[in-house]
């Protein structure tokens, strides 16, 4: 029997119907859409409506297509990894619900959070599950509801993030497909640019962290843009370095849609023509754990099996990394 490797075998995506525009946020804030277009290039995000809609009914919905697009039953799956920084609540984990509202009861489930790099830390996570031999099926989703972390009275945060989820399946493979190598880091000492103030067992919630307005995003743009630009070019690059991959046999570079800007700088130093990058900032925003899985999702008719992905993603933590991986399936 040859190696085993862990391939993503299906996709699935969901975003909710509510689309906020450029043009319904500047009356609600100090903005406009050419600032937004011209600093960050997103156009519109979809937000998550309704008494009592969390997370979970995202990723929920995301894995139910995927599970009737692949033909697999609950009773299949031995794992759901659930990556987010907007769990429905503390505890349980977000995962464990997306599995009850989805019938899944023959596997465990759990959490990751990443920042922004969730779901490719993820990935790794459930590469390694299928590399053990003992699992077979392990879902993954990337989903977040970062509508209730945002202050849409910040101009600065108000225009980024929308809400949205994805959803793939990986299962082994001794075919020379699925991931091939991945590269990750961590420096936490970045974590005073980018974090949530209160909420946690450091600042538990109070009626002054309320009114302080500590629960939503808290960001400084230009450090975390300068370590977002570095991250990402840098571990791409490295990437291609390490497997002799070129700007011709690159098939896709897949960045976490976090900033225009960063996505076009981390392609100039990979040398990638536009046409070889992934990109859908513009009508989804940054939906943080989502952005991987939905390039995919829009994307899957033009993948090809034997294609060469790079996955590039930064996020608070800091976190940061690139995962190469060849897709294993024709449309």
């Amino acid at each position: 029997m040859g190696k085993i490797n862990a391939a993503i075998t299906g996709i699935a995506g969901y975003v909710p119907d509510y689309i906020l525009t450029n043009d319904e946020l500047s009356r609600m804030v100090d903005t406009s859409d050419e600032w937004i277009m011209s600093r960050i290039g997103i156009k519109e995000r979809h937000l998550l409506k309704g008494e009592g809609k969390g997370t979970s009914d995202m990723g929920a919905e995301a894995v139910k297509s995927l599970l009737e697009k692949t033909g697999t039953s609950p009773d299949e799956i031995d794992l759901l990894i659930c990556t987010t920084v907007t769990p429905d609540m503390q505890f349980p984990a977000t995962a464990n619900i997306i599995s009850d509202k989805v019938g899944i009861k023959n596997a465990f489930s759990f959490d990751i959070n990443a920042g922004c790099s969730g779901f490719l830390f993820g990935m790794s996570t459930a590469s390694k599950f299928i590399l053990s031999g003992k699992y077979k099926k392990v879902v993954l989703v990337g989903a977040d509801k970062m509508s209730s972390i945002v202050d849409y009275e910040d101009r600065s945060i108000s225009p980024i993030f929308g809400d949205g989820a994805g959803a793939v399946l990986f299962e082994p493979t001794t075919e020379d497909v699925g991931i091939i190598d991945e590269i990750l880091h961590v420096d936490g000492a970045g974590r005073k640019h980018l974090h949530q103030k209160a909420g946690g067992s450091l600042k538990p919630p109070t009626h002054e962290t309320i009114d302080a307005r500590e629960h939503y995003i808290y960001q400084e743009g230009q450090p975390v843009f300068k370590a977002a630009v570095k991250g990402m070019a840098d571990v791409s690059v490295e990437m291609m370095e390490k497997h002799n991959l070129t700007s011709d046999t690159l098939t896709w570079l897949v960045p976490h849609q976090a900033n225009l800007r960063i996505i076009t700088a981390t392609a100039h130093r990979m040398n990638l023509p536009p046409e070889k990058v992934m990109i859908n900032i513009e009508k989804y925003g940054n939906t943080t754990d989502g952005t991987l899985p939905l390039l995919l999702w829009e994307w899957e008719k033009k993948l090809k099996k034997g294609d060469h992905l790079i996955f590039s993603t930064f996020g608070a933590g800091f976190t940061w990394g690139a995962i190469y991986l060849k897709w294993a399936y024709n449309s």
